[in-house]
């Protein structure tokens, strides 16, 4: 008998993994077939062990408008070699399979994914968020994650760091409503989930449907719903408007990073950080 998950949660309150390749609907199965038979060339011995996640796995993926998100694990830490293997395999992918948007592939070494550093980040996601598709399950070996404030922490709270880069990489896009869509989906898709995992411990579950966690957020911060179920609405189906990442960089994201700071604090610095 499967266990009943309420709120994303299984019935000891930890968080179920969510996604399953018995959920990928049909019209995605020949992308993640063909994703799970090139990877193996595309990265030799260096793999470890590769995942799906996003709304592929958890069967909500869109036929033309949702895109392939994988996470690929290697035995050494990924070098540009393996970056530029990754966006050509995702670039044929793309290209072959029309019912994807694009595809997403990150990158990181065995040893990162499994460090203390990472336990309640890229550790979670692997073991909560993330569908195996190749190779030893290295979410087998993390701990259960409740939604509490560690982990709340450690999974978004670098916002104020990030948004100078975010800036950065606006004034650097080209002035056009096909380059800031893809920055606008981005962004929304941050920003509600940041939003939903300041309120996470309180509402005591876990979603990844981004209006589900703007209605979440809505119950403890109601001057700032309608703003968050817009972004929900953006993340997706974005538009490029250039007047929504200047609220999302100049009012929201600032607003949001202040107020998670007091609530939850900051994220343990990375070593990128003061890259």
């Amino acid at each position: 008998m499967t266990a009943t998950v309420h709120r994303g949660l299984d019935p000891q309150g930890y968080i179920a993994r969510e996604g399953s390749l018995a959920r990928v609907p049909d019209a995605f199965r020949p992308v993640v077939a063909a994703a799970r038979d090139r990877l193996p060339g595309v990265f030799g011995a260096r793999l470890h062990s590769a995942y799906l996640y996003g709304s592929i796995p958890r069967g909500t993926a869109r036929v033309g408008r949702s895109d392939l998100d994988l996470l690929v694990a290697l035995h050494e830490e990924p070098d540009d070699a393996d970056r530029a293997a990754a966006g050509a395999l995702g670039d044929a992918l793309d290209a072959e399979f029309p019912q994807i948007d694009g595809v997403g592939t990150l990158l990181h070494g065995r040893a990162r994914l499994l460090s203390e550093l990472e336990r309640h980040d890229m550790g979670w996601f692997v073991a909560c968020l993330c569908t195996p598709l190749l190779g030893e399950d290295l979410g087998a070996r993390m701990p259960r994650y409740r939604p509490d404030s560690l982990l709340a922490r450690e999974t978004n709270g670098d916002l104020a760091l990030l948004l100078p880069r975010w800036r950065a990489r606006i004034a650097g896009a080209a002035d056009s409503d096909e380059a800031r869509r893809p920055l606008v989906r981005f962004m929304s898709r941050h920003l509600v989930r940041t939003a939903f995992t300041l309120v996470m411990p309180r509402w005591d579950g876990w979603t990844s449907d981004l209006h589900e966690m703007a209605e979440a957020f809505a119950a403890y911060y109601p001057t700032r719903a309608e703003q968050l179920r817009a972004a929900a609405v953006l993340g997706y189906d974005p538009t490029g408007d250039r007047d929504v990442l200047s609220h999302y960089t100049g009012d929201l994201g600032p607003w949001l990073a202040t107020e998670y700071t007091r609530v939850h604090g900051v994220k343990a610095p990375r070593p990128q950080d003061g890259a």
